[in-house]
């Protein structure tokens, strides 16, 4: 299992001097700020953070030994990630998004709906996108359909409400 969490996206550079620009892939942008170190694409290349603000809804970062565009224009693109063991405490009954994609949804009659594929965040909640074949439900995160969630089980009861399938 992936010990790594996605928390950004290196979206572009910022100035000349190896700053970075990153759009937060994570509810608490200010996060980075507690950080000493986050790890950079796919090859998990860890770098220690030097220096983090904000502009703009997004987080800007200098890394530690990165003080030239040149050095940094290669991370565009790439996702940032930090080790599960530096995630926040989340309260209870919430779950990160990491830990919702790939559970089986059951209807609390013990229909099998599909797997959760993705987790949207349009804005007053997060909605579950379910499929299972070429079926596709858009579950709403809300207390009266879902019911129950079993990470260890990867196993979630939702209720039915009228019209939502």
């Amino acid at each position: 299992m992936d010990n790594y969490i996605q928390v950004g996206k290196i979206v572009n550079t910022h100035g000349v001097k190896g700053d970075i620009k990153i759009l937060p892939l994570t509810d608490d942008m200010t996060r980075f700020e507690k950080l000493k170190s986050v790890f950079v694409g796919e090859e998990k290349l860890e770098i220690e953070i030097s220096k983090v603000w904000y502009n703009k809804g997004f987080v800007m970062l200098r890394f530690k030994g990165y003080d030239d565009i040149n050095k940094v224009i290669k991370f565009k693109d790439l996702l940032l990630y930090i080790d599960k063991k530096d995630a926040v405490d989340l309260p209870k009954d919430s779950y990160f998004i990491y830990e919702i994609i790939g559970i089986k949804v059951y209807t609390s009659e013990g229909e099998y709906l599909g797997e959760i594929k993705d987790v949207l965040q349009p804005g007053a909640n997060d909605v579950y996108v379910v499929k299972e074949g070429s079926n596709e439900y858009l579950i709403p995160a809300i207390k009266d359909v879902v019911k129950s969630i079993d990470i260890d089980e990867k196993k979630m009861i939702i209720e039915l409400l009228e019209g939502l399938i």
